[in-house]
């Protein structure tokens, strides 16, 4: 998204509160990066998630004075820089702040630190009322979390869904079915397989696909890493495979050999599924958040109701009594492209 961001508006430069170029190597094209007094604290680049009651300080100490326009892409405190009148802000929110709102209790599971968090979290829920009310207008990522914000924030916002791709995920599209492949895939392309594409954290749920396909005996490739990687692993039969990050090209040829993708997670957008339609692939997604912008039921896709492996496993036995057209999957995932994103956000700004 701030790729297309930067296309739109290449002399623009990029402020964040953080900025390590090893781990964001994508972000040498902006012309200038402007970073937050965070940035000196030694472990920050690699742990900023510990220093979320700083973060609305280090975009408040930003000056912005000499900008028309400020375009802020934020789930957490970014919406909450100060401009003067004369600058215009627009806020493309991706969620309110998970940790404060919807992912509260998910966050903060024992309630022994919810106790001992308590002062803190209403500082930065007041914080983030108010910070919420700063921007001139509120751009939704999704149906979902235009409605989040409706209820979190009281304000009304406009959706624009996100761009499909961003140029390192466009290039997935332009890999030759006929290049090369891995032979970690070609283990797996001899028989039909279901995939999951997901950082393994907690909120995205890979442990209910798991647990699933578990009892299922069915092939499951994983692709990511994360926290929950190592306990996953535990947790998993011989039927579910683990392949860690792979190249755009070899994700290419996971996307084009599976049967179908597994969203067990509720998204504020979901971009995988997005991308899976792009390759003809439907999508298995739990029917809540911004699967319901992306997934057509019985069309591209089929939604389980309830986050238990009870419920994905029934759709999954059903699964090959539906019949998915290739292309009008390939031709929904285009609804979803960086031109009517560009479109969309040009509109607006215009409209400002």
């Amino acid at each position: 998204m701030l790729l297309a961001l930067h296309e739109m508006f290449p002399g623009a430069p990029l402020y964040t509160s953080v900025y390590g170029p090893r781990r964001a190597p994508w972000a040498k094209v902006f012309p200038k990066i402007y970073t937050s007094f965070i940035q000196k604290i030694p472990f920050a680049k690699n742990s900023h998630e510990l220093l979320g009651w700083l973060m609305p300080l280090a975009f408040e100490s930003f000056n912005f004075d000499q900008y028309d326009l400020v375009i802020s892409v934020t789930s957490e405190a970014a919406k909450g820089v100060i401009t003067k009148p004369q600058t215009k802000h627009l806020c493309y929110c991706l969620t309110p702040t998970r940790y404060l709102w919807s992912g509260y209790e998910e966050y903060f599971p024992n309630p022994i630190m919810r106790w001992l968090t308590q002062p803190i979290v209403k500082y930065l829920r007041n914080w983030d009322r108010v910070a919420a009310q700063r921007p001139d207008v509120m751009v939704a990522v999704s149906t979902a979390i235009k409605e989040r914000i409706k209820k979190y924030y009281g304000r009304e916002s406009k959706v624009i869904f996100p761009p499909g791709g961003s140029p390192r995920k466009n290039s997935l599209l332009r890999v030759s079915p006929q290049a090369k492949t891995s032979r970690s895939f070609l283990l797996e392309a001899n028989r039909p397989y279901y995939l999951v594409v997901a950082r393994l954290v907690p909120y995205k749920k890979v442990d209910l696909a798991v647990r699933a396909f578990n009892k299922l005996g069915l092939p499951l490739v994983v692709i990511g890493t994360g926290s929950e990687q190592f306990k996953l692993k535990l947790k998993s039969k011989k039927n579910i495979k683990f392949v860690g990050q792979v190249s755009d090209e070899e994700l290419a040829r996971y996307y084009r050999g599976a049967k179908a993708l597994i969203m067990p997670q509720e998204e504020d957008f979901g971009l995988v599924a997005v991308e899976a339609q792009g390759f003809g692939v439907p999508v298995i997604a739990y029917q809540k958040g911004g699967a319901k912008d992306t997934v057509i039921d019985g069309k591209t896709g089929l939604f389980f109701d309830q986050q238990n492996p009870e419920s994905l496993s029934r759709v999954i036995r059903g699964f090959d009594k539906h019949h998915f057209n290739e292309e009008e999957l390939i031709l929904h995932a285009g609804k979803f492209s960086k031109a009517n994103f560009k479109k969309g956000l040009l509109k607006l700004i215009n409209q400002l």
